[in-house]
């Protein structure tokens, strides 16, 4: 009976001591980021699809040198002259296209799914880019840009799991 039970008593032991490799997956979640801006300085001496003016050219060259240490995965601007023209340099530093969005479906399905877990700048008007960030949100949360305002700055982080948040900051060149 002694020798069963010391018997058993080893089994016992060698299972325990026997080194089980446990792989715990990885769970890694995405988190999608915005940068909103609106346009850079226009052209008011014509109201049909304005240029942009020398302080608007300098503006846009000063948001790719303010980008130039994001990583972006893509740019992103509505069909107007002066907001492919504020998109373009931060676009070329980074070598992307500027791809094109509809300013009356601002958050559909598809840039959803187009722009999840990506880091984007997203060039807009004064309208627009306050009215994507509430998109966003799902909430009106944001008033329309004053017109004379180009400095403005939204960081929308839109992580997979947990809050989504909000920084806005007024950029001086």
């Amino acid at each position: 009976m002694h020798y069963l039970f010391l018997l058993a008593t080893l089994v016992f032991i060698s299972c325990n001591d026997e080194k089980k490799e446990i792989k715990i997956s990885e769970v890694k979640e995405t988190t999608t980021t915005y940068y909103l801006i609106r346009h850079a300085e226009k052209d008011r001496a014509t109201t049909e699809d304005p240029g942009l003016t020398e302080k608007g050219k300098e503006r846009a060259m000063f948001w790719a040198t303010y980008f130039e240490n994001t990583p972006l995965d893509a740019v992103y601007s509505t069909n107007y002259v002066r907001t492919k023209e504020t998109a373009a340099p931060t676009a070329q530093n980074k070598s992307l296209a500027v791809t094109l969005y509809d300013a009356n479906n601002l958050y559909d399905a598809s840039f959803q799914a187009a722009t999840q877990g990506k880091t984007v700048l997203v060039v807009g008007h004064s309208n627009t880019t306050p009215e994507l960030v509430n998109a966003i949100l799902g909430e009106k949360k944001y008033d329309h840009i004053s017109d004379t305002e180009n400095g403005m700055l939204y960081k929308v982080l839109l992580p997979e799991m947990g809050e989504t948040t909000v920084t806005v900051a007024k950029i001086e060149m």
